[in-house]
């Protein structure tokens, strides 16, 4: 738009704010054959005779074409110059479905802090956000959340499920190698440490993203599973279900010197703070080859599960044993422990000739094992079926 075209326009503009719309549109038309004010104006030629009036001519004369550009240019006006009304009712709501989202966050409680990873769900259109299932998952030892999550692949399965998945993340300054502290009293309590951070940081998560209360469930790999282990005991009314991968059992140590003992016999030392009291639904996976952490303590995690939820009382089903082997090749034997209601309330998977390796595992993620048992989808299935029982 060069200058005399844009003070001629300007004029229009404000002929048409004044009400003189006959003036207004000389102007335009001046404007658009670039005719100074004052010149005169080619008026075409009065046909001699009169068509009848068309809605959509094919053919356009000047007058036709100018009062067109003036119609439009009063449009421009009215749309950027004119106050619009104000509608006094909402636009109808649109449902749009929820990407799924992860949060990178950190939690602090009680003078600790705690990184972590949080993986949510997408959430179908129209669909309402029913509170949904969630998986706390514990890495091992020299792992962070992103490695553990790459290697389990939980959240890959759990998003069809709806289940949200959360990974807790050990920081260095707490241990050095990442571990989480299963082998010091001081976290092996209810109400303290590590075990008082993680109730805490699941409470403000469920809470703020629409947790069902009765299905929060927890896992971990060799520290983390022993972490799982004490955290489920002390925390039953929080934690339906326990899953423990190559881990050891709650209050087998008590330093450092016993948590190596224990590791490498499977022999359970005695901790000044030995857990005690409900254990929640406990799956264990352990492979009999692991030279990390002793298969007898995945067996004294089923062992002590059984005794506290009297699975070896009379009247209670036999345990269910079958042998299996994944297309792999990797071979297994699954026992099957139920209460007097036939429900399953330990799951013992004894990974024949498999290392300590997460089972089924990416192997993006260390301490993985591809070939193995899906150890997380085996999990998932067993934690979706345990919600928690009110008492």
């Amino acid at each position: 738009m060069n200058e005399l075209f844009g003070r001629m326009m300007a004029k229009a503009t404000a002929l048409t704010r004044n009400g003189q719309l006959g003036e207004a549109t000389l102007a335009i038309q001046r404007a658009l054959r670039g005719v100074q004010p004052g010149a005169s104006t080619f008026t075409p030629a009065t046909p001699a005779t009169t068509a009848a009036p068309s809605l959509a001519p094919e053919h356009a004369g000047g007058h036709a074409k100018d009062a067109m550009v003036l119609d439009g240019y009063a449009r421009v006006i009215d749309i950027t110059d004119v106050t619009p009304a104000v509608d006094t009712e909402s636009p109808p709501e649109v449902d749009v479905p929820q990407e799924e989202r992860w949060i990178d966050g950190s939690f602090g409680h009680q003078g600790r802090k705690l990184a972590y990873k949080l993986f949510l769900p997408p959430c179908a259109a129209g669909v309402a956000a029913d509170p949904r299932p969630m998986v706390v998952m514990l890495h091992g030892c020299t792992q962070d959340a992103a490695d553990f999550a790459a290697g389990t692949r939980m959240h890959a399965l759990a998003r069809d499920l709806g289940v949200v998945v959360l990974y807790p993340e050990q920081g260095r300054h707490a241990n050095p190698q990442r571990c989480w502290n299963w082998f010091k009293p001081q976290h092996q309590q209810r109400g303290r440490g590590e075990p008082a951070i993680l109730a805490a940081l699941v409470h403000a998560i469920a809470a703020e993203h629409q947790v069902d209360p009765d299905r929060v469930f927890i896992a971990g790999l060799s520290a983390g599973g022993a972490m799982a282990e004490i955290v489920g005991r002390c925390y039953p009314d929080v934690f339906a279900a326990v899953g423990v991968h190559s881990g050891l059992p709650a209050g087998s140590a008590k330093d450092v010197a016993t948590a190596l003992a224990v590791m490498r016999s499977g022999n359970a030392g005695a901790s000044a703070a030995a857990v005690t009291g409900a254990v929640p639904p406990t799956i264990v996976f352990h492979g009999d080859a692991d030279a990390i952490v002793h298969a007898n303590n995945g067996a004294a995690i089923i062992d002590a599960a059984r005794r506290a939820n009297g699975l070896d009382a009379s009247g209670v089903p036999p345990a269910r044993e079958a042998e299996g082997r994944t297309p792999t090749g990797q071979s297994y034997t699954r026992t099957v422990y139920s209460d007097a209601d036939g429900r399953a309330a330990a799951e013992y998977w004894q990974l024949h000739g498999a290392g300590h390796a997460w089972s089924g595992g990416d192997a993006r993620g260390s301490y993985t094992d591809p070939s193995g048992v899906d150890a997380s989808a085996e999990m998932l299935r067993f934690f979706l079926a345990h919600p928690r029982r009110r008492r």
